[in-house]
């Protein structure tokens, strides 16, 4: 069954979910805190929509393949077709704004970076998108404005601001439809900001965005 993307009023997106634009190192803290060099330009890549999972249903990833690593990242629902956007036709395409996490196979990430091949199992795995359900945007927002964390058993691990970002949401969407169609019910996620860690099982997660958008989940044991 295909994942539709779903509004904070329980009303559902007219569009399933197509695929999920991801930005690696948007945050200069996060790529320090990770050894990585800070980017020049944005590095993206692509989750399939069999990767997303509800917030709202406890999270069970594949333990058993090594650490899984948690990264918290607002999320963009796109809601007209995009092709090699201007940054003000991108931003009034997005239809919604929630949260996603990014989930990462981190060992697994690490061998194949070592060994100069692509990464894509480490961030592509059934369940490795999280996503909450998205606030309707009405008008553009001050992207610079929006701010978002993430609690594992009420302990602040992660906080993000727009502001931070290295390429701002207008340019980042943009930028992404140079290289890949963008289509209504794909969704974006913006890059997360320093603070990933383990995802302990058994945790209780709790996020929130600017808006008023909130969202809790357990991690199965």
């Amino acid at each position: 069954m295909r994942f539709v993307p779903r509004f904070t009023d329980g009303q559902d997106f007219p569009h399933s979910l197509g695929k999920i634009v991801c930005i690696g190192r948007n945050y200069a803290d996060h790529a320090k805190e990770l050894d990585n060099p800070v980017p020049t330009e944005p590095l993206l890549f692509i989750k399939p929509a069999t990767s997303a999972v509800r917030l709202d249903e406890p999270l069970d990833p594949p333990f058993s393949r090594g650490e899984v690593h948690y990264e918290i990242e607002l999320a963009l629902l796109i809601g007209e077709r995009l092709t090699h956007a201007t940054a003000d036709e991108a931003e009034r395409a997005i239809a919604g704004i929630g949260l996603g996490l990014d989930l990462t196979l981190r060992d697994v990430q690490t061998r194949l970076k070592e060994k100069g091949h692509p990464w894509e199992i480490s961030k592509s795995f059934d369940g490795g998108c999280p996503l909450s359900d998205f606030l309707r945007l009405s008008r553009v927002p001050n992207w610079n404005a929006l701010t978002f964390e993430l609690e594992i058993d009420g302990e602040l691990r992660q906080h993000g601001e727009g502001s931070d970002m290295l390429f701002p949401v207008p340019t980042l969407v943009a930028e992404m439809s140079r290289h890949f169609t963008l289509e209504p019910g794909d969704v974006i996620l913006t890059g997360t900001p320093e603070g990933v860690g383990e995802l302990p099982r058994g945790a209780k997660l709790r996020m929130s965005l600017t808006g008023g958008l909130e969202a809790t989940v357990e991690v199965m044991e």
